[in-house]
């Protein structure tokens, strides 16, 4: 006793030792480090809170009771796995004591899932709340590409994993390859894993890197443990949101991982996912080859139909040639009778013409006719006007009219005379010869109404609004085109 407690002859009265406060503390903390020393303590994770810091604090629980317990920010990614809340582990570190609270607690450099059963409660737990939100359904699976150009694997570089994708990849179907080594187990395998699905995701199409068309993630077999790394929620949900078609190869057959579940297809082992993401090569080239020989085949047959049902066509049409000729013929004939219709139809109408013309008065006759008409009214109304006015003069003079009435009858018979007047103005042959028309007679005076007498006349009288000019046929030749001098 007094070893551990050096102080205590100080005791003040009686037999009872009086200590400091920091004595005990110490004393217990002393106790408690030299009797556990290095330890592990299973028991369920709860209370977990991660300080800003970066220190971890939690508690470890059973039936029996509850034990706090902290990682120290240096030893968290050392850690082997990440905490959280009823998880049952068992952690490996020492008891140290708080004096300033009067606490103990455990420093964690440690931590272990405690058992299978433990390991797949938790995957468990994962499995449903993704489900949940929807990662595993079925539309947001990838259809994978039917000859991607380029294959990306996520995959430790050591092991037969790799070599076993290269070589059925070579057999199958040559492909450029681009591999992204990672840890498949141990601490950080999960963060390398995320982190290269990630990075093959964020490459651009066309750059210097090669982009993969579709994604391989594999490793080979192992305990529930050793997978651990591919139940992560980082590796599931950086597979979820991989824009690249992704293939889950995951230990065995028989084993299975939640990335089994979150990738667009599951394969049973490496070598299955290269024969997934490659089509065998000489298999295209035969299926190619009998598709063409199909392809060639059937082209055959139908132009063969086609040649048959055309030569039936042909049998059915009549000759061409003669055809033809037959039409050249009936051209011809049209055309030998048109060459002798045309004329004789033409001379028909000239002969119609000439008739209707000679049957037609001559306009200087017409003209003439009019004139003396005109002339015969003309003098009628002077004398019937001549006699009206001397019996209004008669009858005036004896009724004794007022002048003023005298002068308005004047006035309106004045103005009916020159309306009169007017009429006979524009029905004089006068008018007629100052809209263009010129009269043509002979020397005897008599209007010529056809060319063909101007043309036997010796000469023709040309009366125009304004005068009259003497005109004469000149030559044989130009009086039949009725040529004159003037």
């Amino acid at each position: 006793m007094d070893e551990q407690f050096p102080d205590s002859g100080r005791a003040m009265g009686g037999n009872t030792p009086e200590f400091s406060v920091a004595e005990i503390s110490g004393a217990i903390r002393r106790v408690l480090e030299g009797t556990f020393g290095r330890i592990r303590v299973r028991g369920e994770i709860t209370e977990f809170m991660r300080a800003r810091s970066g220190h971890l604090y939690f508690a470890l629980k059973d039936e029996g009771g509850k034990l706090s317990s902290v990682v120290w920010r240096g030893t968290v990614p050392r850690l082997g796995l990440k905490p959280e809340n009823g998880v049952e582990v068992i952690a490996t570190g020492r008891i140290s004591a708080y004096g300033e609270r009067s606490s103990y607690q455990m420093v964690i450099d440690r931590l272990e899932y405690a058992g299978e059963g433990a390991l797949l409660a938790r995957i468990e737990r994962l499995r449903l709340r993704l489900a949940a939100e929807g990662l595993f359904d079925a539309e947001r699976k990838q259809p994978l590409p039917f000859l991607p150009r380029v294959i990306g694997v996520v995959t430790s570089p050591q092991g037969a994993v790799l070599h076993d994708i290269r070589t059925t990849i070579a057999r199958r179907f040559p492909h450029p390859v681009l591999v992204w080594p990672v840890a498949v187990q141990g601490d950080g395998a999960a963060e390398q894993i995320a982190h290269a699905i990630t990075g093959f995701d964020a490459i651009a199409a066309g750059g210097r890197v090669p982009r993969p068309d579709v994604l391989i993630v594999a490793r080979g077999g192992g305990s529930l443990e050793d997978l651990m790394a591919f139940n992560d929620e980082a590796v599931l949900r950086a597979v979820a949101v991989c824009r690249i078609p992704v293939i889950s190869a995951v230990g065995h057959e028989t084993d299975t991982t939640l990335v089994d579940f979150v990738s667009d297809r599951r394969a049973p082992t490496p070598t299955a996912a290269a024969e997934m993401a490659v089509p065998v090569r000489a298999e295209l080239e035969a299926d190619l080859a009998q598709r063409d020989a199909r392809l060639r085949g059937g082209l055959g047959r139908a132009l063969q139909l086609a040649r048959a049902r055309l030569d039936r066509a042909a049998a059915g049409l009549p000759d061409l040639p003669a055809v033809v000729e037959n039409a050249r013929r009936r051209l011809d004939d049209r055309a030998y009778r048109l060459d002798l219709a045309l004329p004789t139809r033409m001379e028909q109408l000239r002969s119609r013409l000439r008739n209707a013309s000679d049957r037609l008065p001559a306009p200087q006759m017409v003209l003439a006719l009019r004139r003396a008409d005109l002339a015969r009214v003309d003098a009628a109304c002077q004398q019937a006007m001549a006699g009206f006015l001397h019996r209004r003069v008669s009858t005036l003079r004896g009724l004794r009219v007022p002048p003023a009435m005298l002068v308005a009858q004047l006035r309106a018979s004045a103005s009916r005379l020159a309306g009169a007047a007017g009429q006979l103005a524009s029905l004089s042959p006068q008018a007629v010869l100052e809209r263009g028309y010129v009269l043509v007679t002979d020397s005897a005076g008599r209007p010529l109404a056809h060319a063909a007498q101007a043309r036997r006349a010796k000469q023709v009288t040309l009366t125009f609004a304004d005068g009259q000019v003497t005109a004469r046929p000149v030559g044989a030749g130009d009086r039949q085109q009725g040529h004159l001098d003037l």
